[in-house]
């Protein structure tokens, strides 16, 4: 057989054992040995029996009296009156309902409606004037009304007794001695009930249980007149208590609505009775040969769609299935005997389709949970990861990083509390009273504050992902307005902090690309110029008809280009040594005062024969300081030979050391013969030179090597350029 069948078949015997045994306990101490006498129904029919007996027979109102004595209060009476508002808004009211009507009839001439109309008008008119001017004549016409719906409830009374149970009675009241007697209370008796000092009494009062906790609800007439129920208080009877037998005769079992009532219970018992014998055979079925097996659920082609649920949507899922089936169960236990009682073809179907529907199916799909959850379970590990991969361990996680950052969780913490109680609050306005003006106090002293706030966070953060997306695009153009001093503000300042180190590295990149271009074209011209003469040199010599002094013109000619292109090459090589790191230094105690003397010694002739007047500044005492001194000779003597090729001749050098502090500083400034520019960071470039003709002498790596040997030595190079005015300034520790 087919698993699927198997499964349904055993879902249905299990559904059946699920209603049928428990109903066993809720509906067998009513049913077994019981009649329709023994239901509650018919004791509450024989209440409202009682009731009606009492109001209509026993102890009735006398209608004539009771409706004089009806009383009217000060209250309705000016509720009567004030009911359509004052009397100009009623009597306005009055003159614009007859207006346009009247107005029709004359334009008709219509004399008779016209009459009819003028005349309707002025009697409510005078009418409404009398409400305002006397009480007598507004109590009047309350008190009419009221005895017109006192009328009325009577004669509902009346016509309720064709409802009651056939009853026969002998009834004596015991203060008055008077005997109410209907039918043979001696006959054969299906219920009977007698009243004494020792059952108790038999209570008759004029009104009914409904009017007197409530008042009479249904009337006739001006909707502000209702008798109420201390209306019927003041116009009852004193309560009569009345001694002897009820019964109800066996033959109202033979025929009418009893006879119905208890035919309709004889079915539904018996039909219980079988569905309990179904039950029980249900259940041994299971026991014997209807047993479940697990390869019925698991070898299911939902089974991988289910394996990849997360677990606590499996345990949601399971939570609903079982509310499902136990709803299901519980309405059919408590329904049973009234479907069974009451039963049809429209109701047979009802039940079989709820029964397939929420019984089959899904106690079909419980054990398929069930069998499935339980051997995920049994797998080593499933557990610990099937939790790790739930929605509720990232739901924990979610919430202790959105508290990572305090303010923030706090921050959408308060807007959720503020959404909830705003929900809570509009249920709230629907109760009214105080309610209602708490709820508007709150709305506009919390929720719009809070929306407000909800709102400008929502557009701050729109902002600052719109600026983060053109950023993303490479736009870094607009930085980001920084408002206030949330944490979006903190994250606003932090991309633009972004945005310029990204806007200054790409700077630096396309600068860095240009120096080098830069730097390849001016290695290449200043590599190639001393060659192309060697070279060309090389070929003059080869002329065998060359002179002796003419031979010895260009081999000196040789020696110098060989020798600039060697310095050239050593000078790359020993910047290139600095950059790397690799450059070892010697420090040792060293006067700068003495080094600064002989460096200048060096190159007086030199400054003479270029036209340049130095200007020394030099202190009387020594100044230690702790370097290499050999690196530190190159420093001073590229800075001397700098300023000699790069001043304007006829003018001044001015050259100072001193101590500032704890450091030592030496400047040295000129007037430049070529226009530098305002970009001084580009001169500590290698191969860059003032003239950018590069028609002087040198290799442009003198600034480059100093400043490093200068920071090799923990001390700072700086350039400033002020128009043609360059000044370099060094300053290292003194010590």
């Amino acid at each position: 057989m087919n698993r699927k069948i198997q499964l349904g078949i055993w879902s249905a015997l299990v559904t059946l054992v699920l209603i049928s045994l428990p109903s066993i306990f809720h509906y067998a101490q009513q049913l077994v040995g019981k009649s329709v006498i023994d239901q509650e129904n018919f004791s509450w029919q024989m209440e409202r029996t009682y009731e009606n007996l009492s109001a209509t027979v026993l102890n009735p109102i006398d209608l004539e009296k009771a409706s004089q004595e009806i009383p009217v209060t000060k209250e309705e009476i000016e509720e009567y009156r004030n009911l359509y508002g004052t009397l100009s808004e009623q009597l306005s009211n009055i003159q614009e309902q007859y207006a346009e009507r009247i107005a029709n009839a004359k334009a008709e001439n219509n004399e008779t409606l016209l009459l009819a109309l003028v005349k309707e008008r002025d009697t409510k008119l005078e009418d409404i004037q009398q409400n305002f001017e006397s009480d007598e004549h507004v109590e009047d016409k309350i008190l009419k009304q009221k005895a017109r719906q006192l009328a009325l409830y009577e004669e509902e009374k009346r016509n309720r007794r064709t409802n009651n149970l056939p009853i026969s009675y002998d009834l004596v009241n015991i203060d008055t001695g008077e005997r109410f007697k209907k039918g043979n209370i001696g006959a054969a008796a299906a219920y009977k009930k007698k009243f004494n000092e020792a059952n108790g009494y038999l209570k008759a009062e004029s009104f009914m249980d409904d009017v007197n906790n409530n008042g009479f609800s249904w009337y006739e007439g001006d909707a502000a007149v209702n008798i109420s129920h201390d209306d019927f208080n003041s116009i009852s009877n004193k309560p009569q208590f009345f001694e002897g037998t009820v019964i109800v005769p066996k033959e109202a079992l033979a025929s009418g609505g009893l006879y119905e009532e208890s035919q309709a219970f004889t079915r539904g018992k018996y039909s219980m009775y079988a569905f309990w014998v179904v039950g029980i055979l249900a259940l041994v079925a299971l026991l014997t040969v209807v047993r479940f097996r697990r390869e019925w659920v698991l070898f299911s082609r939902f089974t991988p769609v289910y394996a990849r649920l997360r677990i606590d949507f499996k345990a949601a899922i399971l939570l609903l299935t079982v509310l499902v089936l136990g709803t299901y169960i519980q309405s059919e236990i408590y329904r049973s005997l009234n479907q069974f009682t009451y039963f049809t073809l429209g109701t047979a179907g009802n039940m079989i389709v709820s029964f397939l529907l929420f019984g089959v199916l899904f106690t079909a799909l419980l054990a398929f949970q069930v069998v499935h959850l339980i051997e995920q379970l049994r797998q080593p590990g499933y557990a610990e990861q099937a939790w790790r991969e739930s929605y509720t361990a990232s739901f924990l996680q979610n919430v202790v990083g959105m508290f990572s950052n305090r303010t923030v969780g706090i921050q959408l913490f308060i807007l959720l509390i503020g959404f909830f109680l705003a929900g809570v609050g509009f249920v709230g306005l629907f109760l009214g009273g105080f309610t209602f003006l708490i709820y508007v106090a709150c709305v506009f002293f919390l929720g719009l504050p809070v929306l407000f706030l909800f709102a400008s966070r929502g557009a701050y953060l729109n902002r600052i992902l719109s600026a983060t997306d053109a950023m993303a695009a490479g736009y870094y153009t607009e930085a980001i307005p920084v408002k206030g001093r949330s944490p979006l503000a903190k994250h606003a300042a932090n991309l633009n902090n972004l945005r310029e180190g990204v806007r200054v590295s790409i700077n630096e990149q396309a600068k860095s690309e240009r120096l080098k271009t830069e730097l390849i074209t001016n290695v290449s011209h200043d590599l190639r110029t001393p060659l192309t003469s060697i070279i060309t040199y090389t070929d003059l010599l080869k002329d065998e008809t060359l002179s002796a002094e003419e031979r010895a013109k260009y081999v000196a000619i040789l020696d110098q280009k060989s020798q600039r292109l060697k310095t050239l090459i050593e000078d790359l090589f020993e910047v290139s040594k600095m950059a790397s790191g690799n450059l070892e230094i010697t420090k040792q105690r060293v006067d700068l005062n003495q080094l600064m003397h002989q460096a200048l010694a060096e190159h007086a002739e030199d400054f003479a024969e270029s036209n340049l007047d130095v200007r020394i500044t030099l202190p009387e005492v020594p100044i230690f300081v702790m370097v290499d001194g050999q690196k530190w000779w190159r420093v001073l003597d590229n800075l001397l030979i700098n300023a000699l090729k790069y001043s304007l001749p006829g003018t001044r050098v001015y050259v100072n050391l001193q101590k500032v502090g704890t450091q030592a500083r030496i400047t040295v400034k000129n007037i430049a013969k070529y226009e530098i520019g305002d970009n001084t960071d580009e001169l500590f470039e290698r191969f860059k030179r003032g003239d950018e003709s590069r028609q002087t002498e040198g290799s442009g790596l003198g600034l480059a090597i100093a400043q490093s040997i200068v920071e090799l030595h923990g001390g700072k190079m700086d350039v400033e350029v002020d128009g043609d005015l360059f000044k370099v300034t060094v300053e290292i520790a003194a010590g």
